[in-house]
């Protein structure tokens, strides 16, 4: 039997919140840093992150307390307050994200979002195992060669000007990703040491202790 809880072990991140963080971070780098675009590879990863949200976005919903949006809502002013008491030496804890904490992951679900969406436009929804049947698209990484007409024949003009439109929006969201993150990582490290503790121990284990 498990040991009672006490006021020194509170968990705090559950195994859902824990897979899908890692998940999507891991998805974001692979993609951005070593699959080609349009590859099989990189299809297959998309299709997993597009899983991944769908995943969080009904856990923040039925989730623990801690996990649910209404949890952190996103609220400018009161991340900008918390920057504020941070620079000034002033931390308090939070059961959940703190307000800039909260607003980073909206910020990270929008730019995700369109990742994922324009990613679907530049494929016309086909699934890996579409791609993989197309031998240009994965010998070239050539968008163009994923989206058919009803006689095979590439799209029209239109198609391709949305397109490549998918595509500029695409990369502008996968580079924010990226910089995101690196705001991400520096905020965390910035906090653990405000508040004296490891964050993201919590994140690997699901734990912390007071």
């Amino acid at each position: 039997m498990a040991p009672p809880r006490t006021k020194s072990h509170v968990t705090l991140w559950d195994p859902i919140v824990r897979i899908t963080h890692w998940g999507v971070a891991g998805v974001v780098l692979t993609n951005a840093l070593i699959t080609k675009g349009g590859s099989v590879a990189h299809v297959s990863l998309g299709w997993g992150l597009m899983a991944l949200l769908l995943l969080r976005t009904v856990w923040g919903v039925l989730g623990p307390t801690e996990a649910r949006f209404s949890a952190f809502p996103p609220n400018p002013i009161a991340a900008l307050r918390h920057l504020r008491d941070l620079v000034a030496g002033r931390v308090r804890e939070y059961p959940s994200h703190n307000p800039a904490g909260a607003l980073m992951v909206y910020a990270f679900w929008v730019a995700l979002g369109l990742v994922v969406a324009t990613g679907l436009v530049m494929t016309g929804g086909e699934t890996p195992m579409q791609v993989a049947a197309d031998k240009a698209t994965v010998e070239t990484g050539d968008w163009s060669a994923l989206i058919k007409d009803s006689e095979g024949e590439t799209s029209d003009q239109e198609d391709s000007g949305l397109r490549e439109t998918a595509e500029e929006v695409h990369d502008v969201a996968a580079n924010l990703l990226l910089f995101l993150a690196a705001l991400h990582i520096a905020g965390v490290l910035i906090e653990s040491r405000a508040l004296r503790r490891n964050l993201v121990a919590p994140m690997l284990l699901g734990e912390r202790r007071k």
